[in-house]
């Protein structure tokens, strides 16, 4: 195999992205792609971390996939490598089925160089077969902090890559994230499986940035500081509030007083929330307030000002949101809102994420007691009645723990149905010949179910038969329904038991690991509140986190340390 050298890597990277040569920390981590070895890439926010696998994926054969957890963003970033000429594509459920279908066969004709899916994609076995087939020479783990639970940003999907990338070979893996303190880049490599990885920590001083937090007696306080802060500093400005009702409410009060902002997160009709991206990068509008949702990928390199109206739960999540301020090197401040209630709120959140395990036990037993199938069918009212101290919110937040505990699922919007067979295998010897095109997806089904089917159970279609799409499956099922050879219908859209044959017990959870994970939460939200209230260097505080320089260095960067300056 040929192997490309740093300067081709320049060539390219000047040639098809228009920059001269790449920055610190970006060309080591190129190098070791190019050298073929596994690689785990931490670069701050604006570092680069997507050309460290797009340069690579240009100058070798074979098919680079990008795994990444928005694809709110992958339309974004394919129209950009679109426009400079490369061959990129993206699948995700946003496609109609013959988009997917031609981008599929575009993948198998070697007409693609970079792919980029969501971790989710990976549960249609159908794509890892036609990738399998297609032949993957890198794959790429954007956002890899998502994989490890006690990061910030835990995705369960993003942990079955590592099983994904042993059928796919394996090709060579780069993992690359912004925000990893030492324990979760260990973690990283772990759970990817990653073999000998060469591990390059690109730095996490932004010295062109600086540090300030304001404290706030109350959301009056928080909005006239705000205020203030946007007019004594230059724009354009993005000010990150933490639900989308704030965000509103903050793009109106800042309008009200004279600057006028727009609102961006979740709730907007998708053509609404491009219009205010668009205006903002075209500088139309020179402020934006904003949920955690604005900013990844999102390449606006003159931000001069981002302002928290409250205090995130995590450092990680703190840095980088603020960490897209002066992406183009140039000074930029950063600017916390605080106010004491703030962590409340994130108390309450964490209570959310792990109920009390007695509250757990009884749901759980409740659901096994009154199942008759593999569907939930008690609302969390009726499972507060029935339960000690379980009132109809803490119930819900229960259900909402079972499913990311893999106790309960959701059935796939797209390929799953509830299907219950109805023929007995003498009806089907008798009435369906050897060669009937029914035959090959009955004996799929028995593979998988056996004589559970009788009683039905849910059935992913796009899984069931590796020569059938979803839709041929569907179709062949649909004539078996019309015969009565089965029961079907779409698979409801609430609540299941996830292993239908197995009692639902919550006993059987591993509640150390649980319980490790809120006390990992908890410390992330002290260390959080700690960089808020410390008298010493902000700075200081952040790389001490993060596992770099003299937690008790000072600088001419940050608030606390501008103080100490003026008083000696």
């Amino acid at each position: 195999m040929h192997v490309a050298s740093l300067d081709q890597a320049r060539t390219v990277l000047n040639d098809t992205f228009g920059y001269g040569d790449f920055r610190p920390g970006q060309v080591d981590v190129v190098a070791s792609v190019l050298a073929g070895d596994d690689t785990l890439g931490v670069l701050p926010t604006g570092g680069g971390k997507s050309l460290c696998y797009q340069v690579p994926a240009l100058l070798r054969a074979g098919l680079t996939v990008v795994i990444s957890p928005l694809i709110s963003l992958m339309k974004d970033q394919v129209d950009r490598l679109v426009g400079r000429g490369v061959a990129a594509t993206y699948l995700n459920s946003t496609l109609e089925d013959h988009d997917t279908a031609a981008r599929l066969e575009r993948i198998a004709a070697g007409a693609i160089k970079l792919l980029y899916l969501a971790p989710e994609r990976f549960e249609s076995g159908d794509l890892l077969r036609r990738l399998q087939s297609a032949g993957v020479a890198l794959l790429a783990v954007d956002e890899a902090h998502c994989i490890s639970e006690w990061g910030h940003e835990f995705r369960p999907a993003f942990r079955r890559i590592s099983g994904v990338a042993a059928a796919l070979g394996p090709p060579q893996v780069i993992a690359l994230t912004a925000t990893a303190t030492a324990s979760v880049r260990r973690d990283i490599a772990t759970q990817l499986r990653l073999r000998s990885p060469n591990v390059i920590v690109g730095g996490f001083d932004r010295t062109n940035l600086d540090y300030s937090v304001l404290a706030c007696e109350n959301a009056d306080h928080k909005d006239l500081s705000l205020v203030r802060v946007l007019r004594s500093h230059a724009r354009p400005a993005i000010v990150y509030a933490p639900t989308r009702s704030a965000v509103e409410r903050v793009a109106k009060r800042v309008t009200r007083a004279g600057i006028r902002a727009l609102a961006y997160h979740g709730g907007l009709a998708d053509e609404s929330r491009r219009a205010t991206q668009d205006a903002f990068m075209n500088g139309e509008v020179d402020t934006i307030a904003a949920t955690n949702a604005f900013g990844m990928g999102i390449d606006k390199p003159d931000v001069r000002l981002v302002v928290h109206h409250a205090m995130p739960g995590t450092l990680e999540s703190y840095y980088q949101e603020a960490g897209r301020a002066g992406r183009d090197g140039a000074p930029a401040k950063c600017v916390l809102l605080h106010h004491a209630a703030d962590r409340q709120t994130h108390e309450w959140f964490i209570r959310g994420t792990f109920p009390p395990r007695s509250a757990v036990e009884q749901v759980a037993a409740r659901l096994q007691r009154t199942r008759s199938g593999p569907r939930v069918t008690e609302e969390p009212t009726a499972l507060a009645r029935a339960c000690q101290k379980v009132d109809a919110r803490l119930a819900k937040v229960v259900l909402a723990f079972l499913e990311r505990e893999g106790l309960l699922r959701r059935p796939a919007c797209n390929g799953e149905v509830w299907l219950r067979l109805l023929a007995t295998p003498a009806r089907i010897r008798r009435e369906l010949g050897p060669d009937a095109p029914e035959i090959g997806v009955l004996r799929a089904l028995w593979r998988m179910g056996q004589d559970k089917l009788a009683e039905g159970r849910l059935v992913d279609l796009r899984t069931l038969a590796p020569s059938l799409s979803a839709r041929a499956a569907q179709r062949l099922l649909t004539r078996l329904r019309q015969r009565q050879f089965v029961d079907m219908s779409e698979a409801d859209p609430g609540l299941w038991i996830a292993q239908p044959d197995k009692p639902l017990d919550a006993g059987e959870l591993d509640w150390r690991r649980i319980a490790r994970r809120r006390e990992s939460e908890l410390h992330k939200l002290d260390m959080m509140e700690g960089y808020a209230m410390t008298t010493a260097c902000r700075r200081a505080f952040v790389l001490s986190y993060f596992g770099e320089r003299d937690p008790n260095a000072r600088c001419a960067g940050c608030d606390t340390c501008r103080r100490l300056l003026t008083s000696t």
